[in-house]
């Protein structure tokens, strides 16, 4: 094998990795550090896609999202990790399949998605009121994307 080919074996040989399959604990805890990352991204990241399709009008955008941004990007210092922890444990075996494939592409369309927003709609959308056509369309996919990225990590469980 070239050793680009053998990494994803020796990091599933790797003693964090054996460490993590071997320990009655360790490894639930990962897994529950990386579910409260989550929690806390995707909630976030819904809050905020709702405000934008017009739900909660009342609340200034811009406020919602100087409360909601920092708590999606600190989320990010426990998904992560722990998720590239989870990943160590059993990197061939995720590589070859396909819903965890389906989850980081998906997850690099959501990050792709919010770049977008944040680049583009973001600039001109008011303060109140209802935001741009192609602000909610994108507030839009963002929940769906999410949701797919969900039901893919849930999914790892069972294919």
């Amino acid at each position: 094998m070239e050793p680009l080919a053998q990494a994803p074996t020796r990091l599933a040989a790797s003693p964090l990795a054996e460490g993590l399959r071997g320990d009655a604990w360790l490894y639930p805890l990962v897994e529950t550090v990386h579910i409260l990352g989550f929690v806390l991204l995707v909630g976030a990241v819904l809050v905020f896609d709702l405000r934008v399709l017009g739900f909660g009008a009342a609340l200034p955008l811009r406020a919602l999202a100087r409360h909601t941004l920092p708590w999606s990007l600190a989320s990010l210092l426990l998904v992560v990790p722990s998720g590239l922890l989870l990943f160590a444990t059993q990197a061939p075996d995720l590589l070859a399949n396909r819903a965890f494939l389906l989850k980081l592409g998906l997850l690099a369309t959501a990050g792709l998605n919010a770049l977008a927003f944040h680049l583009g709609p973001w600039r001109t959308a008011p303060d109140s009121g209802p935001a741009p056509l192609r602000a909610r369309l994108q507030a839009g996919v963002s929940i769906l994307l999410w949701i797919a990225v969900i039901a893919c990590g849930r999914l790892l469980a069972y294919v």
